[in-house]
């Protein structure tokens, strides 16, 4: 039997694939696949289905959420906002396995960032 061993990619439709590519190199450092593969540091991954009608994701019509993993949640944070990013936290979505923000792209799409926590044996 076979293993999966990481996430080869993540794929989806943008109203402007370019620019939307541009801003995930620009805020977050993920290499524009037009001229480089992201390569990500090893660590924990989650794929969670959650149920139909969670209001986790968002919009109802929101079919996903990218989690990223961050090694500095504050800084990240930090930088979102003074390049003009609004970034969401709540106390409930910290938890025993990280701490998470929410930040939209764009195309106002959710991104949710979660940086570990030591004490979970995660980060």
């Amino acid at each position: 039997m076979f293993t999966v061993t990481g996430i080869g990619g993540f794929f989806f439709r943008a109203r402007d694939p370019q620019a939307l590519a541009a801003w995930y190199e620009k805020h977050l450092g993920i290499s524009d696949i037009s001229r480089e593969v992201w390569k990500q540091q090893a660590g924990p991954t989650i794929l969670a289905p959650f149920s139909q009608d969670t209001e986790y994701f968002g919009r109802p019509e929101q079919q996903w959420l990218i989690n990223l993993r961050v090694d500095d949640l504050d800084a990240a944070m930090s930088d979102l906002k003074a390049a003009g990013i609004a970034v969401e936290t709540r106390a409930e979505w910290d938890s025993e396995v990280g701490r998470f923000c929410r930040i939209h792209d764009p195309e106002d799409n959710p991104i949710e960032l979660w940086q570990p926590s030591d004490a979970a044996g995660l980060a």
